[in-house]
């Protein structure tokens, strides 16, 4: 590689071909360039969907719908009403649940007031295990806790959206009353939702109260609207959710068959799926470079075998005085390896560049762009392109480097 008579030669034959050098080399940049930006706008969307993944990764939450079928003299068409004897029976039969956290809301028209000021809001109430399960940035104050749910405090943490219609944006709202349907609550906590979608914009005109709060001021006493759950440690989501399924259709006299009388969404299975979808896009994104790439290969190959002849009595020569078959493989090797690298480089360069560029202008200028977050490449990508680049101009001049070895030095020296 310190060979500097070697770099000579590659220099004078890179410039005998300059234009079909640079337009079969542009190939393998091509290639590159493409596999460095569609693996970085992939890498892009995911960060953009795990930005507004705002749930436990493996979550489920349970909810009643109306049996489908009729079952111990109970006619189908009934509907079930989760209470806080289930979530009991639930911690004390089914070892597999790790955070559970029941959840209702207030149902009705109703209105959320200070003073002279008022709208319409959602209001739930919560547990305080609900933070193990969703995910919501605190910005003030505190979340619902256990004493709360014990003494059945009157007491809120509300959503930004909340805060800038009933106070105002930079007011502190920490340590004033709302009514909400009549009753006041004290504001102890202000949060901010994670997400940015349009979940999150509906999270943001959210007021949590405790939930037992909720039961006892507005008549939903032994209520419970819907559960979340995430299942222990080394445990499927999915085992747990069946086995609190089961308990519960056995509680509330419901057909083992009636697949209808209970609802879930198994969040765990949806990620998976979703890691699913994010392998698939960064297989088609190296499939359609690694394809481009070969493309690039066939066309420095090409390029190498013109050079092996017209070069075919230089290399006659070589070997008449002593020129080993690997000393003229590994010229030939070298200058495909050269080409194929510098192109791909230039590729790599220009990709990570573009890449870098997109994520520093939505980083400074904060754009938000729904799905797609920042852009990345990351060190494992980078140092595969590289051994790609070194493995492609390897295949690329095998063939020609094969061919020049194969030379006979008396033919050879009678080429004209």
């Amino acid at each position: 590689m310190i060979d500097i008579d070697k770099w000579t030669e590659i220099y004078s034959t890179v410039k005998r071909h300059k234009m079909r050098t640079a337009l079969t080399a542009f190939g393998v940049f091509w290639g590159i360039f493409m596999l460095v930006l569609l693996l970085g706008a992939g890498k892009g969307l995911e960060n953009g969907i795990m930005k507004n993944f705002d749930v436990a990764k493996n979550a489920v939450f349970v909810w009643t719908q109306r049996t489908s079928v009729p079952h111990k003299g109970l006619k189908a068409g009934r509907f079930i009403q989760l209470t806080n004897d289930d979530m009991a029976a639930i911690k004390a039969s089914v070892p597999e649940v790790g955070v559970l956290a029941p959840r209702s809301q207030l149902n009705g028209d109703f209105t959320v007031s200070r003073g002279t000021k008022s709208s319409s809001f959602s209001v739930n109430g919560e547990y305080p295990d609900m933070l193990q399960v969703i995910s919501i940035n605190m910005v003030s104050g505190r979340f619902v806790n256990i004493r709360d749910i014990k003494e059945k405090r009157k007491i809120a943490v509300i959503g930004p959206r909340v805060q800038e219609v009933l106070f105002g944006k930079d007011a502190n709202p920490i340590g004033e009353y709302i009514n909400i349907k009549g009753s006041y609550f004290l504001v102890v906590g202000t949060f901010k939702p994670k997400s940015s979608d349009e979940d999150g914009q509906h999270d943001a005109q959210v007021i949590f109260i405790p939930l037992t709060t909720l039961q006892q001021t507005f008549n939903q006493v032994n209520k419970v609207g819907y559960m979340a759950l995430t299942p222990k440690d080394g445990i499927p989501a999915k085992v747990a959710e069946e086995k609190v399924k089961t308990l519960l259709m056995q509680r509330h006299q419901v057909a083992p068959q009636d697949l209808k009388a209970f609802g879930s969404a198994n969040i765990e299975e949806e990620f998976k799926d979703m890691q699913g979808l994010f392998t698939g896009i960064a297989l088609f994104s190296w499939w359609v470079s690694i394809g481009t790439i070969i493309a690039g290969i066939v066309g420095v190959g090409n390029i190498m075998l013109i050079v092996v002849k017209e070069r075919t009595k230089e290399i006659g020569i070589r070997k008449a005085l002593g020129a080993t078959p690997w000393s003229v493989i590994s010229m030939i090797i070298q200058e495909s390896v050269v080409i194929t690298s510098l192109a791909g480089y230039f590729g790599l360069l220009a990709g990570t560049g573009l890449i870098a560029g997109i994520d520093y202008a939505m980083t400074k200028f904060s754009v938000e762009a729904g799905f797609f977050g920042n852009p990345e490449i990351n060190v494992t990508i980078a140092l595969t392109a590289v051994v790609v680049l070194v493995i492609a101009g390897t295949i690329a001049g095998l063939v020609p480097a094969t061919k020049a070895a194969r030379v006979n030095p008396v033919v050879a020296l009678r080429d004209e």
